[in-house]
């Protein structure tokens, strides 16, 4: 927040932990920076990209494609060969829980993992 400064009180209330709300609620009033200033030098189109996705309300943020199709990005870009992943769902994330849940499921989800095998033959892990 001593980049993109202090939420507004409209951006707080979309905020659903009220844990969350509170603690940058606490917070002393942080204002925007300036990216020019800060960045003083660098590629506008970066500075400019930056502005864009240095936005703490995710409806005022430009999405992933929109950012690859940014200019600054022009000598990259393919849209022929930029996938569009499916929205991310938010939903266990967003549920209030209490501290003991998170760590079980925390610890549920660490048991669940599987890495990945190796392909090559014969590599040891040390322990």
């Amino acid at each position: 927040m001593e980049v993109v400064g202090t939420p507004s009180p409209e951006l707080l209330k979309k905020i659903s932990s009220e844990h969350a709300r509170k603690y940058i609620e606490s917070l002393p009033y942080m204002p925007q920076q300036d990216l020019e200033e800060m960045f003083r030098g660098a590629n506008p189109l970066a500075v400019d990209l930056l502005k864009r996705m240095l936005v703490l309300d995710c409806d005022g943020r430009v999405a992933a494609a929109e950012a690859l199709s940014h200019p600054y990005f022009s000598q990259y870009h393919d849209p022929d060969d930029e996938p569009e992943a499916e929205p991310y769902d938010e939903t266990l994330e967003s549920k209030e829980r209490t501290l003991e849940e998170w760590k079980e499921l925390t610890f549920q989800e660490m048991n669940s993992f599987k890495p990945q095998s190796s392909k090559k033959e014969g590599l040891q892990i040390e322990h």
